[in-house]
């Protein structure tokens, strides 16, 4: 039996067929345990997609290439050079010699076809198979139109993620971030838009005015961010799809920009009024805001739990910067970071588990996270200037953003993206075409 799943937008057309899944029973499963700390990469042989003609085949090599690329950043696997291969592509065709890839010492292998059917579709199928059990663990093809080819290797990537370590995938998803260039005293900022892997880059702002902190909706077509409009601060919604901006308010002092509820329906603020900056929520539908904090303290850069019960904010209510957590009523604050040092950004997992969070002790700057209880602190990252933790769909992967210290004839500090893991061992940069700051990660694109 097949069964289709067909999608469709404005911009594009996409269907997926399962074809056959088989596991063999008599030998352990295939398998990447990742709650268990530091894990050894696994060996994954991925092929070229076979093709008939020389764009198939080039929209095969392309769309392995990228497979490979999105699993290795990943840390929990190790692409095997192509140059080892022995089994030929045309031979691989029919059926995987799984002896030629356990010479090679892959334990996982990836191969397919792309094919571009008489509508003007391309049909992209792949299997991964066990190489130890000599069986087929998932098969999956895709029809969408040519120009999407890379976020079909995106969904494949997700697909072998999750059938290898039974946690969902991240890989097709974006980042939203603030794109800086220009002197100090006159810096440009731009948002701007890619995918997780950098690819497909683009500005959604002109930097005429300057932007700040943008975050994605739930909903994954809108981006909230702040942005300043002759010298006055104004909270934008900004509609990826149609490009269209809506102001939803004029906020003077502002601190922080919003961020979305989990539903989507509130934003959740930080205004000072009187020099004393609190926490608002503001329904989207109504317009109507909410005080939630009432202290003479500064309390900023609030983050909803996923279940929308509870919130996490910075305050220095205490006497230094900490964390604390309060119900989404604004009851029950209780402080929640014990360590030495001060901490800011903080930001709830969307499993739940963990909060992420920057912490400056030292005159160094580490992003860590810890669980909402305030136990288990864990410190994964660590420089001169580290800052604004987002967090992957999946909640294993955090992507922040890094300054490099000046020296004394105004070189140096640049700003870039870097991603890591919660093992702190797989930590990497994600190129942008000029610096970058502030980075938002969507959810997964539907």
């Amino acid at each position: 039996m097949v069964l289709g799943i067909i999608k469709t937008t404005k911009n594009w057309f996409f269907c997926a067929l399962f074809l056959l899944t088989a596991v063999s029973p008599s030998h352990a499963e295939l398998r990447i345990d990742i709650t268990q700390g530091s894990v050894k990469p696994m060996p994954i042989a991925v092929a070229d997609l076979g093709g008939q003609s020389g764009d198939e085949q080039k929209f095969g090599r392309d769309i392995a290439r990228v497979i490979a690329t999105d699993l290795e950043r990943s840390g929990l696997f190790k692409a095997v050079d192509r140059d080892a291969f022995i089994q030929s592509a045309d031979a691989l065709e029919t059926l995987p010699r799984f002896g030629d890839w356990r010479i090679i010492n892959a334990q996982a292998l990836v191969q397919g076809r792309a094919k571009l059917v008489p509508d003007g579709r391309l049909r992209v199928e792949f299997r991964l198979w066990d190489v130890v059990a000599e069986t087929q663990m998932v098969g999956l093809a895709y029809f969408t139109i040519p120009d999407n080819w890379r976020r079909v290797a995106h969904i494949i990537s997700d697909a072998i993620y999750k059938r290898i370590t039974g946690e969902s995938g991240y890989f097709d998803t974006r980042i939203v971030y603030i794109a800086e260039s220009g002197p100090a005293d006159r810096r440009k900022k731009r948002l701007a838009i890619m995918d997780q892997d950098g690819a497909n880059h683009r500005f959604l702002t002109d930097g005429s005015s300057l932007v700040l902190t943008p975050r994605f909706s739930p909903e994954l077509q809108e981006i909230t961010y702040l942005s300043y409009f002759g010298n006055l601060p104004r909270v934008y919604i900004f509609n990826i799809d149609t490009g269209r901006q809506e102001v939803l308010g004029d906020f003077p002092g502002m601190t922080f920009a919003p961020r979305f509820s989990p539903g989507g329906k509130e934003v959740i603020i930080s205004m000072a009024k009187g020099g004393n900056s609190d926490i608002y929520t503001m329904d989207l539908r109504t317009r109507k805001v909410t005080q939630l904090t009432f202290h003479s303290a500064i309390d900023t850069s609030a983050s909803f739990s996923p279940d929308a019960a509870k919130i996490v904010f910075n305050s220095d209510r205490g006497g230094t910067q900490q964390l604390y957590v309060m119900t989404a009523a604004g009851k029950s604050v209780r402080r929640i970071s014990y360590g030495k040092g001060r901490y800011a950004t903080p930001v709830w997992s969307p499993r739940g588990d963990l909060i992420a969070f920057t912490k400056i002790h030292r005159g160094r700057f580490f992003i860590g996270v810890m669980r909402p209880d305030g136990s288990g602190e864990r410190l994964l990252a660590e420089d001169f200037l580290v800052e604004s933790p987002t967090w992957a769909p999946n909640g294993r992967v955090l992507m922040f953003f890094r300054q490099s210290k000046s020296t004394a004839d105004g070189k140096g500090g640049r700003s870039r993206l870097f991603s890591v893991d919660l093992t702190g061992q797989n930590l990497r940069e994600i190129i942008t075409p000029i610096d970058a700051s502030d980075p938002a990660w969507s959810p997964l694109i539907p």
